[in-house]
């Protein structure tokens, strides 16, 4: 991917980057353009163990911690941009089109669903676990 972010900070990174040390407050959201994917929100938090690029995440809004997302999680999610573990911070999107982490049987234009490994979804419907606003734009497999 290469998203560019339609507003600046000074020393801020770009999704896709792991940082060792917090450039921006924890919570910051920002709008970023790819030539790809189109337009979609992104925002600063920091990492978790175990976390891929694709991982999907559970975040808290008051301290902005991230836990990978699991079945019954209730809350805000968001998709890791780079593999950010624990101590480290990075951009998770919250909007738009882009790659996330799905089970290999996730069918295209599918509504997502918690999977049963934590950070993925899939089109598994499971009563209480649907990622509100989120759908599959294209099989898992491609």
């Amino acid at each position: 991917m290469a998203w560019v972010f339609q507003e600046n900070r000074l020393g801020q990174s770009q999704p896709g980057d792991v940082d060792t040390d917090q450039k921006v407050p924890l919570g910051t959201i920002l709008r970023a353009y790819d030539p790809t994917y189109g337009s979609g929100e992104f925002i600063y938090l920091q990492g978790v163990a175990s976390t891929a690029v694709g991982s999907w995440v559970l975040y808290n809004p008051d301290d902005f911690s991230t836990s990978l997302l699991a079945g019954d999680d209730i809350g805000p999610v968001a998709v890791a941009t780079a593999a950010t573990v624990a101590s480290t911070y990075g951009w998770y999107q919250i909007s738009g089109k882009g790659q996330a982490k799905m089970a290999a049987s996730t069918a295209d234009n599918s509504a997502l669903y918690i999977d049963g490994t934590a950070g993925l979804a899939d089109d598994d419907t499971v009563a209480g676990d649907r990622i509100m606003g989120a759908k599959a734009a294209a099989a898992a497999d491609s």
